[in-house]
């Protein structure tokens, strides 16, 4: 069977909400780890992850950063709007020149309450910085296919986008996880090695590596290597399609190092 024939039916599967864990595990390396073996699957822990790679092996992991894509936009009439910035408009020609920008930008967004959004309003969302008060403001330029191309601009200008992010946005928790984001998602939706900001979901297995296991790995003689992939759009993306062909993929923007490549 070619690829683009496979059906999507064949890979539906119930997952009870009971089984869906709502906050992380109180450490990062103590999720449970299913290891493959030859008679079939054993269980232990992420803190024992380098008894069960070879020495020698290659690991290569993501140093994307999420970003804090979640905006919450007051209307004028005191509705909300919730924006949820997915990826850049086409203008830039990378996540890191548009999270760069200053004043304004222009992101491809997931709209809640579209349908109560009129033309023309401009909803606003006021947060506060370091240096003091700050407001975004955001209209809608474009509808798309899946989604929305929105102008959004602030004050105080000198801001980045990166910047407004951090201090305007909420940490995206998948939508499976029905709960209020919290403090601590901050820290524990992040892998102790993000850098690269951009993406939009975390690169989950990344999240279970701790100072610790890294430094087993090493004492072990297991290999690193560093590339970036920012998670984006597609990964919130439900198949609707009947098969693989029908589905639409989104690009998702990497980044590897020649120093990578040659190892």
């Amino acid at each position: 069977m070619h690829p683009r024939s496979i059906r999507i039916a064949d890979y539906t599967y119930d997952l009870p909400v009971d089984r869906i864990a709502l906050f992380p595990a109180p450490e990062r390396d103590g999720s449970r780890l299913l290891i493959p073996t030859t008679s079939g699957y054993s269980e232990d822990i992420y803190r024992h992850i380098a008894d069960h790679i070879p020495t020698d092996a290659l690991v290569v992991f993501n140093r994307t950063r999420v970003v804090e894509a979640r905006l919450v936009f007051q209307k004028p009439t005191g509705g909300r709007i919730e924006v949820f910035a997915l990826e850049h408009g086409d203008e830039y020609p990378d996540v890191t020149t548009a999270m760069s920008t200053t004043g304004s930008v222009r992101w491809k967004c997931l709209v809640g309450g579209a349908a109560k959004w009129k033309h023309g309003q401009v909803p606003t969302l006021k947060f506060s910085t370091p240096e003091g008060e700050a407001e975004m403001r955001a209209s809608i330029q474009e509808r798309l296919s899946d989604s929305f191309l929105i102008e959004l601009t602030w004050t105080p200008s000198s801001l980045s986008f990166a910047e407004v992010l951090h201090h305007a946005g909420r940490v995206p928790l998948p939508p499976y996880i029905k709960r209020e984001v919290r403090a601590s998602d901050a820290e524990r939706y992040q892998t102790v090695f993000a850098r690269d900001e951009g993406s939009v979901a975390a690169p989950t297995a990344g999240l279970h590596f701790t100072p610790a296991v890294l430094d087993a790995m090493k004492a072990k003689g297991i290999r690193k290597a560093w590339l970036t992939l920012h998670v984006g759009a597609g990964t919130f993306k439900p198949v609707q399609a009947d098969t693989m062909e029908g589905h639409d993929m989104h690009a998702e923007e990497t980044d590897v190092d020649i120093d990578t490549i040659r190892i």
